[in-house]
């Protein structure tokens, strides 16, 4: 197979090209250190109204970028007493998904690379850290950390990833329809929308 027609598994890189330029904070994003709230009730990464979900609450910081914690809870853990792999994932995708509001993009997870170098314990609080890097086309390229012992502790968790801008059609038309008419009739689920319609 040429390489002018790779395979439609082709990996995304990481890695953003030459001709990336730098995210850009947009005018009416919140100030440092505004919560960001939850984008939608029952997320399981910011949703209050998940019992077992990761509660992350998430800030605006300088530039593009925002702060979060998550404190690992019983329901999180994967070996005894130690959180899970994929939840500590969860909720750096969830951090980096935050990141893209400062932008005023509404973006997917289009790849997400995760490394762990220290197990982190139940009840221990995971002090995160992610900004955007770079933004090529539709591509949003972020990186994040997540450190226990306190937001300058060691880096327990890391993550680089690869973000896909789309417009709000995607989630009506591939969502399902009960959850989509939810949040439809919840004002602030209306007005979180209207604000990410246009993308000057």
């Amino acid at each position: 197979m040429s390489a002018a027609n790779p395979p439609s598994s082709a990996k995304t890189s990481l890695v953003p090209p030459p001709d990336a330029v730098a995210p850009v904070r947009h005018p009416d994003a919140p100030a440092p250190g505004t919560p960001l709230g939850a984008h939608y009730d029952l997320c399981f990464g910011c949703g209050g109204g998940q019992p077992h979900g990761l509660h992350l609450v998430a800030r605006a910081g300088e530039g593009v970028s925002v702060t979060a914690e998550f404190t690992v809870k019983p329901a999180h853990q994967g070996a005894p007493g130690l959180a899970h792999g994929g939840v500590l994932t969860s909720a750096l995708d969830e951090t980096l998904g935050s990141v893209n509001w400062l932008m005023h993009v509404i973006a997917v997870t289009g790849r997400l690379e995760t490394d762990f170098l220290r197990p982190v314990p139940v009840d221990t609080v995971l002090h995160l850290d992610a900004r955007v890097t770079a933004v090529h086309g539709r591509k949003i390229y972020s990186t994040a950390t997540g450190r226990i012992g306190g937001p300058d502790g060691p880096v327990a968790v890391r993550a680089d990833a690869v973000f896909i801008e789309v417009k709000v059609e995607h989630f009506i038309e591939n969502g399902r329809q009960e959850e989509i008419r939810a949040a439809m009739d919840d004002p602030d689920q209306v007005r979180r929308a209207r604000a990410f319609e246009v993308n000057p």
